[in-house]
């Protein structure tokens, strides 16, 4: 499931993808996004000298994933996204940088939870009753 990889970040813009690798600052930093262009395809974005290079992902009829190659160049099959990226983590394989340090997306839990600890509750029991009642602010 693609969906489960750290790597994929989802439906993320080239811009946010871009501040990304940038903020790694580190050449081979990548990441892998769904196309803002086309549909059900994906991108391989890498970072080297405060360049982004973007590599669209595609899926063939037999669930195998492939970068897609200029007319001419023989199209490299993979089973799944962790063998591809495996693959381009080898230098040499035609990518402008091999792939070095895997930018993580975050979690849901990251985007959405606080970073408090040990803040007071906003309620209080009056009784010894299941309910409680909320304080003003």
């Amino acid at each position: 499931m693609v969906s489960a990889l750290a790597v994929y970040h989802g439906a993320i813009s080239k811009l946010e993808c871009e501040d990304r690798l940038g903020k790694m600052g580190k050449d081979g930093a990548y990441l892998i996004r769904d196309s803002e262009t086309i549909q059900a395809a994906m991108c391989l974005c890498v970072y080297r000298q405060k360049v982004v290079y973007t590599y669209r992902i595609l899926q063939t009829n037999t669930g195998n994933y492939s970068l897609q190659t200029a007319p001419g160049v023989e199209e490299k099959l993979f089973k799944t996204l962790e063998e591809l990226v495996q693959h381009y983590k080898h230098r040499g394989q035609g990518l402008a940088q091999h792939l070095r340090h895997l930018v993580k997306r975050k979690t849901l839990l990251q985007l959405t939870a606080p970073n408090v600890i040990d803040e007071e509750p906003d309620y209080e029991n009056v009784d010894e009753s299941d309910y409680v009642e909320v304080l003003p602010s």
